[in-house]
């Protein structure tokens, strides 16, 4: 893994005409300590590689990819589930960002802008988007949660098919003897 000042980027000291390239492979410690805090059971490959350019007078832009394989507990069986994960990464760091004043505003439309920052945390962007990346909700191949059915004793189960709108007119036509589907209630 890089050393930590050469993953931490100052805008200001970067080259102002030309893009900084960068390669984070973190080594199998990193890997670990990263692995713990997303909750993942191994963390067996982790690459982040792109570049960093100036746009315009004082704005910047990060592209990169990011490949990784992940193994974590399927959400049904807890048998151990491998994901490959390869995404593109793109960062915009915008001098004329402005925050929304509202407490409870609209995700924005373009969720690669962000404030200008003085540096920028390769790692911290490695780690957001390894987050963002992994499954929520990983399944193992052929597991299925299937139906699940409560109700107290002495009580029928509500199920879904009992759910359904139209299912109480179904039954119903059924029991009185228009159990034909030809629209006439069984008349001919």
């Amino acid at each position: 893994m890089q050393e930590p000042s050469k993953t931490v980027l100052r805008l200001t000291a970067l080259p102002a005409r030309r893009p900084t390239e960068f390669t984070l492979e973190p080594d199998q410690a990193a890997r670990r300590k990263l692995a713990r805090e997303l909750e993942l059971t191994e963390l067996s490959k982790l690459r982040f590689s792109g570049t960093l350019r100036p746009v315009g007078r004082n704005d910047w832009q990060l592209d990169a990819t990011l490949g990784a394989t992940v193994e974590q507990p399927c959400g049904v069986t807890l048998a151990p589930v491998r994901t490959r994960i390869d995404e593109t990464v793109r960062r915009r760091y915008s001098d004329s960002y402005t925050a929304p004043d509202e407490t409870e505003a609209e995700v924005p439309e373009d969720d690669t802008l962000e404030p200008l920052p003085e540096t920028v945390d390769l790692n911290a962007v490695m780690a957001e988007a390894l987050t963002l990346a992994v499954p929520a909700f990983p399944r193992a191949p052929g597991a299925e949660l299937g139906a699940q059915v409560f109700a107290p004793e002495g009580v029928e189960p509500l199920t879904e098919e009992k759910v359904k709108p139209f299912a109480a007119l179904a039954d119903l036509k059924k029991k009185l003897g228009g159990g034909d589907d030809t629209g006439n209630g069984g008349a001919a």
